[in-house]
């Protein structure tokens, strides 16, 4: 006995372990092999609800995740590039599409011959991947395909699993009856989402055990619902530290399943009635596993169209919360932590964020030879912001780094770490030049002060830093405009009009001025790479984004 029961409890634990593992490469490898397709569809399809619905419905069949789905839309919602009412669409058929799942389950986890089918494509997809080295689209679909043979392979272990449990234990003895079951199997639902992180595995194991004849119905479908009350858990999980967007999202997700889950335990009776009747009326053998399956896609349709007369209305108090988080100075509006697990998602916010830090730059407030200077403590605070910021982007980049599975982006993400240090050098240059100005004796200058304070002004407004491509000829220009003022001032000095401490101050100014111009430059030199090297169909084909943006005009 004691031996039977360590031999099943490491089938349900090697099953169970196949089957998130399959889960994880299956979404990895979809996702990766759709590439920019996901983003095409999140930026071309979604203009009404219900076309954002079959977009969503569509990219968690593809990907396999609403997860996945969910990060993306978060990174697009955190760009501006969809509003709050797109993103509930989207949420709604992601939450359709998670059914996709259970109808494998339920149709080839059961019908086919699991070794007939899953073992070839582990092997067919491990050959790709052995001849083809390098990442790319083939090289991702066959981990896909490697994780779907692994899926069937752990739903069979799972079900060999729950068939020793029916015939080596009387399962009889410990099933539980009515109303207390029915709560009992919802809050076992709801822990098993939890402990393995995913819907699909605590649905993918009801079923199994369903279909194995340890669970009835009604315990079941319970488990069902449970398992959906459990993603939202892990959804809030997701939100810690995250944007303020983010969190909308997360709890526009948290509001939807919880209100469909308790929908589902209204009608559930009602469903389990209609299908019988339906499998009576036209002859038909369904399954447990059928009608788990039919039950879950049953009831998150029911649920999104319950939600979808009132979708505006749930967008507007959505984007009412979570107001104190945009308004915090060192909370980053685009980085999010899900988003680093998706490489392509977070260069496009890192790019965002960089700008924002730019801007931020751009309108420090500088000491001037012929204005009031502003107060120092009001400079350092500017100051702490911009520097707290810059690390926030920094170590973000170390944690998608992490994540990088192509050449190209780990060399997109290191001139992305360029770019944040060139910003920070060149909002410390103008804190240097803040505390010359301060200790300078501009008396006698006259109006060289006009001559400085214009050299100064024309590289931060200057809009051709930020548009052009030609960027070495404006290094020249700033050179070439540095040097017309050195010389000036440098003819004042030698016919005596200024003196020679005076001219060794605003040297340095000078000097300074050049350095924080060279690095500008570079950031917005570089800046300009990544974004045409990263140009793509959200930007191309959404009317409402333009091409010339820049980040005067940048409005999230």
């Amino acid at each position: 006995m004691t031996a039977q029961l360590l031999n099943i409890t490491g089938l349900l634990l090697g099953g169970l372990g196949l089957f998130l593992l399959a889960v994880g490469m299956m979404t990895d490898g979809l996702r990766l092999a759709a590439g920019a397709s996901l983003r095409h569809i999140l930026a071309t399809w979604t203009n009404s609800t219900w076309r954002g619905l079959s977009a969503g419905v569509l990219m968690t069949a593809i990907v396999q995740s609403s997860s996945a789905v969910i990060v993306a839309t978060i990174g697009f919602v955190n760009a501006g590039l969809l509003s709050m009412r797109q993103t509930l669409g989207i949420l709604y058929g992601a939450n359709i599409g998670t059914s996709m799942t259970g109808w494998l389950v339920a149709v080839v986890g059961f019908k086919f011959n699991i070794q007939a089918v899953a073992l070839p494509m582990i092997g067919i997809g491990m050959l790709i991947r052995l001849f083809r080295k390098s990442e790319g689209r083939l090289s991702s679909l066959a981990l896909a395909l490697v994780g779907f043979g692994l899926f069937f392979v752990g739903i069979d272990i799972l079900k060999s699993a729950f068939e020793g449990i029916v015939s080596g234990f009387d399962v009889s003895t410990i099933e539980v009856q009515g109303l207390y079951a029915i709560f009992v199997f919802f809050l076992v639902g709801i822990v098993m989402t939890l402990l393995t992180q995913s819907s699909s595995a605590a649905i993918a194991i009801t079923i199994t055990a369903a279909a194995s004849g340890i669970l009835p119905l009604y315990s079941a479908t319970a488990m069902v619902i449970g398992a959906i009350i459990g993603t939202s858990s892990t959804s809030l999980l997701t939100t810690i530290g995250a944007t303020a967007n983010a969190k909308r999202v997360a709890w526009a997700q948290v509001i939807l399943n919880t209100t469909t889950a308790c929908v589902a335990f209204v009608i559930l009776p009602l469903l389990v009635f209609l299908m019988e009747k339906l499998s009576f009326r036209f002859n038909l053998e369904l399954s447990v596993g059928i009608q788990l399956a039919l039950f879950h896609t049953a009831f998150n349709i029911f649920g999104v169209l319950c939600f979808l007369p009132f979708n505006n209305k749930l967008a507007g108090f959505l984007e009412n919360r979570f107001k104190s988080l945009e308004a915090h100075p060192t909370q980053p509006k685009y980085l999010d932590s899900a988003i680093a697990l998706s490489p392509t998602l977070a260069i496009n916010a890192l790019v965002l964020e960089l700008k924002e830090i730019a801007e931020r730059v751009r309108t420090l407030p500088q000491a001037d030879f012929t204005t009031t200077t502003v107060p120092a403590r009001f400079m350092a605070e500017r100051l702490r912001i911009i520097t707290d910021l810059s690390k926030q982007v920094s170590d973000f980049i170390v944690v998608v780094e992490q994540h990088a599975l192509s050449e190209d982006t780990s060399k997109q993400l290191v001139l992305l770490l360029r770019i944040d240090e060139y910003l920070l050098t060149c909002a410390q240059s103008i804190n240097t030049i803040y505390h010359h100005y301060q200790r300078s004796d501009t008396t006698k200058l006259g109006s060289f002060k006009f001559d400085i304070n214009l050299y100064k002004d024309s590289i931060l407004t200057n809009t051709d830093f930020l548009t052009t491509p030609d960027h070495d000829s404006l290094q020249i220009q700033v050179k070439k405009d540095h040097d017309t003022v050195k010389n000036k001032l440098l003819n004042l000095g030698s016919s005596g009009q200024i003196s020679f401490d005076t001219m060794v101050e605003v040297l340095d100014i000078l000097r300074e001025q050049l350095h924080m111009a060279q690095q500008w430059l570079k950031a917005m030199n570089s800046l300009y790479q990544v974004e045409s090297q990263t140009q793509s169909p959200d930007q191309a084909d959404n009317p409402d984004i333009s091409d010339d943006e820049t980040i005067y005009d940048h409005n999230p």
